[in-house]
């Protein structure tokens, strides 16, 4: 198992696009990555990702590369 990149007691948050949709995911960042729930299921666990890969993903997706 991963360890969280990010520092207990920090808040998730969805992003602005979400629109109150149920679909969603929430995301807690901190300065080594990001872990990542599913929102309908947060008692489930999480995905860790380390710094290069979250930010490998946020550009992935301003960039429109990944849909």
């Amino acid at each position: 198992m991963n360890k969280s990149p990010v520092p207990p007691g920090t808040d998730w948050h969805r992003s602005s696009y979400s629109n109150g949709g149920t679909n969603c995911v929430e995301a807690r960042e901190g300065s080594q990555g990001a872990d990542v729930r599913d929102s309908q299921n947060p008692l489930l666990g999480h995905l860790s990702f380390a710094s290069p890969e979250w930010a490998g993903f946020l550009q992935g997706v301003k960039t429109s590369r990944l849909a």
